[in-house]
């Protein structure tokens, strides 16, 4: 059975910093890609950043030089680095995994982990 298990949320003041940890287990095979995601009260889910299994990254604009995404495909571990934190952070973050192989792409999902930016 697969798990993503996030750790690492929490309420910070403005400026502050937080990491983000990501955990899985059970059978993930073919990893192509890593990820954050978040959402907000009252809106969609966003994507945050992403990793692929070349070390590719991209990041959402309002997050750029703020937060960095890093990856290891062998330990099933991706992480979030997130410095001079804003108000308009604040979400729920989950970690996804998206995994490609034979013709079948799957993707896995964390449980969510709540930041809250606020003073």
């Amino acid at each position: 059975q697969v798990q993503l298990v996030e750790s690492g949320g929490g309420l910070v003041q403005p400026g502050g910093s937080l990491r983000l940890s990501c955990a899985g287990s059970g059978p993930i095979f073919r990893i192509y890609a890593m990820g954050w995601y978040r959402q907000a009260p009252g809106k969609q889910r966003e994507l945050v950043a992403r990793i692929t299994s070349e070390s590719l990254t991209n990041y959402t604009d309002s997050v750029k030089g703020r937060f960095t995404i890093s990856g290891d495909k062998a330990k099933k571990t991706v992480d979030l680095q997130m410095n001079s934190l804003k108000p308009e952070d604040t979400a729920v973050y989950y970690c996804n995994i998206q995994t490609a192989g034979l013709g079948v792409t799957l993707e896995y999902w964390g449980q969510g982990t709540q930041v809250t930016v606020a003073s």
